[in-house]
């Protein structure tokens, strides 16, 4: 079995007026897919982030791809040399693999442990948006999107995506979150927008409220090393540990007790049962990270999440937010009481729907955006907004 074509299709998706601690997402959210064809005539797929960086990058690689084995994982991730990049045809490959065996990617990957995946309610401040949500940009509104989510989607797990108001008032909303939902799990994550010693304050207004982990709280590894030295709240990443070099200084300053894996930036599934098995050996729990995806990449973290046996915190995921403009078929695909079940077709499971793929490229085309810019459309709301870091 040899690929013999290679095709690279930007897509993007509508995305609502989302805040975060740089300041406010655009109107599309963008993503690129790779689909393989090998010369039996099977197809695989695989997703990534989006824009013009990564799209060169990903069509220079094509090259490479094209007339290999898609089983030769390790032959191609060295000839590519960019993890990122390998992830997205790493995907594909598994898919094809699946397909070919007529076994689920977690099947390939080495069988799985669980057989449904939890997801968590990614919860925004927000603007109102020409979208079913309205605005959050209070404690009381934010309350009342969670309870849209685990009403619509069964979520155990509430995160919020914080850095946006002052500390003070995303300490209050944890405590009515806290208040509404007592048997939830509860995180927060402001992007370390704040500084060490605001960190410490809000981990101690929190202290009571039993969080299941503080995400980034504060800027690098000393920022880090000094707020968990300061809070007995567990301290999660995916800023400060984001490659395996740092890994060993992570562990040796204490600084955080949770890395959140993300195959499409660790350099794709197998490399991330490597970090896996990492976490597990320096005793560091595990989670998952998410950008905004489309079924495939839920279809990809699901696998790797059902083969990680120490995967145990609720994965994170934007699939609800995007999900009216999904290009699988059957979309929205459905979570169960919060969680995903693992796909037992061959492959990822998932099939991609021509036509809502079409659209998705055409919506691409339409906004012609180059990269995802949050500070530009945050400074069209407001001009005088200027990232800035720490902010608080």
């Amino acid at each position: 079995m040899r690929i013999v074509d290679v095709d690279i299709i930007p897509i993007a998706l509508s995305d609502p007026p989302l805040r975060n601690s740089w300041g406010v997402h655009e109107p599309v959210a963008l993503r690129s897919i790779v689909r393989l064809t090998t010369d039996d005539g099977c197809v695989g797929w695989g997703e990534t982030y989006g824009g013009e960086e990564i799209l060169g990058k990903l069509q220079s690689a094509a090259s490479i791809v094209l007339g290999e084995d898609p089983a030769q994982f390790n032959r191609t991730r060295i000839l590519i040399n960019n993890p990122g990049v390998f992830a997205a045809y790493e995907t594909a490959m598994l898919d094809l693999l699946g397909r070919e065996s007529g076994r689920p990617v977690c099947d390939v990957l080495g069988g799985k442990i669980r057989d449904t995946v939890p997801y968590s309610a990614y919860l925004f401040y927000k603007y109102a948006g020409d979208d079913e949500w309205g605005e959050a940009m209070s404690p009381e509104q934010l309350v009342a999107q969670a309870e849209t989510f685990v009403e619509r989607y069964g979520f155990q797990t509430l995160k919020l995506k914080g850095g946006v108001l002052p500390p003070a008032e995303e300490a209050e909303t944890m405590l009515q979150l806290r208040n509404r939902f007592p048997d939830h799990e509860l995180r927060i994550d402001p992007n370390a927008i704040w500084s060490v010693e605001t960190s410490i304050r809000f981990a101690g207004w929190v202290e009571d409220l039993d969080l299941e982990y503080l995400e980034d709280p504060a800027p690098d590894l000393a920022g880090m090393a000094a707020v968990a030295q300061a809070t007995p709240i567990p301290l999660s990443t995916n800023m400060v540990v984001t490659a395996f070099p740092h890994i060993a200084p992570a562990v040796e300053m204490d600084a955080v007790q949770v890395v959140l894996g993300d195959h499409h930036h660790w350099g794709g599934m197998l490399a991330s049962l490597q970090l896996a098995k990492i976490c597990e050996t320096f005793r560091l729990g595990l989670s998952q990270h998410s950008n905004s995806h489309t079924g495939i990449s839920l279809a990809a973290m699901t696998h790797w999440a059902a083969a990680a046996p120490n995967l145990i915190y609720a994965s994170d995921t934007h699939y609800p937010w995007n999900e009216d403009d999904d290009i699988v078929a059957g979309a929205p695909l459905q979570f169960v009481d919060g969680a995903f079940p693992v796909p037992t077709e061959p492959g990822l499971g998932v099939e991609v729907d021509d036509d809502r793929l079409e659209a998705a490229h055409d919506r691409y085309l339409e906004n012609k955006a180059a990269g995802r810019d949050d500070v530009s459309a945050m400074q069209g709301r407001d001009p005088s907004w200027l990232p800035m870091q720490p902010r608080w």
